[in-house]
């Protein structure tokens, strides 16, 4: 197969990184976006974007697929801010929706036409295990079950054209934010840790390794789906 090009948001950290050099090492030309460039050494072509700006991003994801064949995109970039119900205000709500599921709607729209064409596409997006329910993350949890709604529906608008729609939900991920914001001694890390099965964090590298299966050839079968990548901390949560 002909090398495969990705479209990567969120690249500059965490989770991104460790999706952009597993797919970097497989072959793959990574176009990444992100606010900031990336103070690592980022093998692809970057684009400093706000995805917020859903004129400037639809724009810029249109130039980009005009200029490149673009089979796969992973939509990764967000944020969570804790907040109960009583402190949660609609401006923090408007911009998770806007980033987690109104910039995904712009980019999918943007790339699926040459992917029909092709009759060839992969799409996966970054969800979370709060999408279950999490007490403090309301507004987030909310925007990333509706990222699940759009990827069950396009997976069965897309599948006949050949593209796939799956979604990678991690559980606790030792990320560069989450250690910021919960010390390794504090007891809310320790209780976090407590409650994973497994007894300890996720690693972005395997979060990337979820995200490099549902873009693969192993997975043309495979769509619909959500993936849970939390050491068992979703078992007796999930639905189904």
């Amino acid at each position: 197969m002909a090398r495969r090009t990705t479209l990567l948001t969120g690249v500059s950290k965490g989770i991104g990184r460790a999706v952009a050099e597993r797919l970097a090492r497989e072959g793959h030309h990574v176009i990444g976006l992100a606010r900031t460039k990336p103070e690592w050494d980022f093998q692809g072509d970057f684009h400093a974007v706000d995805l917020t700006d859903l004129e400037t991003t639809r724009a810029l994801v249109d130039n980009l697929a005009a200029r490149h064949a673009i089979d796969g995109l992973v939509h990764n970039a967000g944020y969570a801010k804790i907040e109960r119900l009583e402190t949660m205000t609609i401006a923090d709500l408007d911009d998770m929706m806007t980033l987690h599921v109104r910039a995904a709607a712009v980019m999918v729209q943007a790339l699926a036409p040459a992917m029909k064409k092709r009759r060839f596409g992969r799409i996966v997006l970054i969800g979370s295990r709060a999408a279950l329910g999490k007490i403090g993350r309301g507004a987030y949890a909310a925007t990333k079950s509706a990222m699940l709604g759009f990827m069950r529906t396009w997976a069965l608008e897309l599948g006949p054209s050949g593209i796939t729609v799956n979604c990678v939900a991690p559980g606790p991920t030792a990320t560069e934010l989450f250690r910021r914001g919960n010390p390794p001694d504090a007891p809310a890390t320790k209780a976090i840790i407590a409650s994973i099965p497994v007894g300890r964090m996720g690693k972005p590298e395997e979060m990337a390794g979820a995200v490099a299966y549902f873009l693969g050839e192993d997975a043309s079968f495979t769509t619909g789906q959500a993936l849970y990548v939390c050491g068992g901390l979703t078992v007796g949560l999930y639905p189904g």
